[in-house]
């Protein structure tokens, strides 16, 4: 802040009069109302709190509607295995009914199957199946079915990670980016002022000016070009992870807190028992097979018996008018034995043994493809985590290659075209430098979701 100290009797400039008067009606209020409260100043929270990975992970996942999708699914099948139970254990039902009969002088009316006038039949019934292999085998489909759904939400959750892993720490990228690019242009603008300086003092020709000119210009035109790059990344981000549109957040940049790798047997090891996609394989194997004894069930005879009690009279009483009770039970049995179906029966159980094979294909590919996946994300993450060390020398070699050769432009060393040629590598090992720690941790964040500790 700039002070000035005015001489008793001395004339006050005009600059510091209107100072002071500003200065009173600012302070004016607060000095004539002490006591009274002021406003409370609001900071806009989605500015202030910066997002970690860790909390944009827990909203994308209450916000994300293929998550929601995957968890309804889930939910629908573990309802489809709870009707497949239901269908198996005995059912109880209750039936009621009257019979209206135009009398015609004879006990059943006039029509002869009925029993009378007025019939009434109210009873309950138990129904049970003793031997039902195809509703057993239903059952054991629908509770595989379950499996395979819920293996398929983690699958979209751990999709949903990826996402959000990825946008993240792009976002991240793209902040470092627009710095780089600011910084950058902040360093073609000094360029330009020595460029000015040295020909005002007859050192270097106009051209150099020119080429300085250029430059800052085409610096200006990529932080502009940084700037919407970071926006985009901030918004894909914002769709991922709030339930509103905002595009203005911030992220917590922790890319230089660069993890330890873990052993590759271990990661294989968790990988494989954690992996969603094999387990989802494995559930469709089960459910395919018992697909299979669904069909087999349409050749196995099934055995059912029902038990019945109530009232089916002519009068609505427990007894008629001669003493003798109407209120019992009736049990009766089933037998169903399928005979012939012209081979459709046959059919449908050689099509579920297809996809019983088809599904054990999946999973021998599926086994594979995780094995793959983990070799590459790992030789990916050791690659990435070397060339980290490598890229931050080439990016302090490129500042000290920057300073020296400003140095010997102004001794008139080195032309106009190697200051430019300097600043270009050392943007360019900015930007690489922090692609390389991206490319880290979005491979490690890769193996931390095969193995589920992400």
């Amino acid at each position: 802040m700039r002070r000035s100290i005015v001489t008793p009797g001395a004339p006050v400039p005009r600059w510091a009069a209107l100072l002071l008067i500003a200065d009173l009606a600012v302070a004016g209020p607060a000095a004539a109302a002490p006591g009274q409260a002021q406003p409370a100043r609001v900071d806009n929270v989605q500015d202030s709190t910066p997002l970690t990975l860790q909390s944009a992970l827990a909203q994308a996942r209450v916000n994300s509607q293929q998550f929601r999708a995957a968890q309804a699914a889930s939910q629908l099948a573990a309802e489809d295995r709870k009707q497949a139970l239901g269908a198996l254990l005995p059912s109880l039902s209750e039936f009621s009914q009257y019979i209206y009969t135009q009398p015609n002088g004879t006990p059943s009316g006039v029509f002869v199957a009925n029993d009378g006038v007025n019939v009434y039949n109210t009873w309950l019934t138990v129904h049970g199946d003793l031997f039902s292999p195809g509703k057993w085998a239903e059952y054991k489909s629908a509770a595989a079915a379950e499996a395979v759904a819920r293996a398929k939400a983690d699958v979209a959750i751990r999709g949903l990670v990826a996402t959000v892993v990825q946008n993240y720490y792009g976002l991240v990228a793209a902040n470092r980016k627009a710095a780089s690019a600011r910084q950058g242009l902040q360093e073609a603008q000094q360029f330009l002022v020595i460029t000015q300086r040295q020909e005002a003092g007859g050192e270097v020709a106009h051209s150099d000016v020119v080429k300085a000119q250029i430059q800052q210009q085409q610096r200006q035109r990529d932080a502009q070009d940084a700037e919407l790059a970071a926006l985009k990344a901030r918004l894909a981000l914002s769709v991922l992870v709030f339930p509103d549109f905002r595009d203005a957040f911030a992220v917590v940049d922790d890319l230089q807190d660069v993890a330890a790798l873990p052993p590759l047997d271990d990661v294989k090891a968790k990988a494989t028992g954690a992996s969603p996609d094999l387990k989802a394989a494995e559930a469709t194997v089960q459910q395919q097979q018992s697909d299979v004894g669904v069909a087999r069930g349409g050749i196995l005879p099934s055995v059912s018996v029902d038990y019945f009690y109530g009232i089916n009279a002519n009068q609505w009483a427990t007894t008629n008018p001669d003493g003798n009770r109407l209120l019992g039970s009736v049990v009766q049995a089933q037998l169903t034995v399928p005979l012939w179906s012209w081979g459709a029966t046959q059919s449908k159980v050689r099509q579920a043994q297809l996809r019983v094979q088809q599904a054990k294909a999946d999973l021998t590919l599926t086994q594979r493809q995780l094995l793959a996946n983990v070799s590459t994300f790992y030789g990916e993450a050791q690659v990435a985590r070397d060339q980290v060390a490598t890229l931050r020398t080439s990016l302090d070699l490129s500042t000290e290659s920057l300073r020296l050769t400003l140095l010997r432009y102004q001794a008139g060393e080195v032309s106009v075209l190697e200051v430019v040629d300097a600043q270009t590598t050392l943007i360019q090992a900015r930007n690489a430098y922090d692609d390389g720690l991206v490319r880290y941790r979005v491979a490690l964040a890769a193996l931390q979701t095969l193995t589920g500790t992400l």
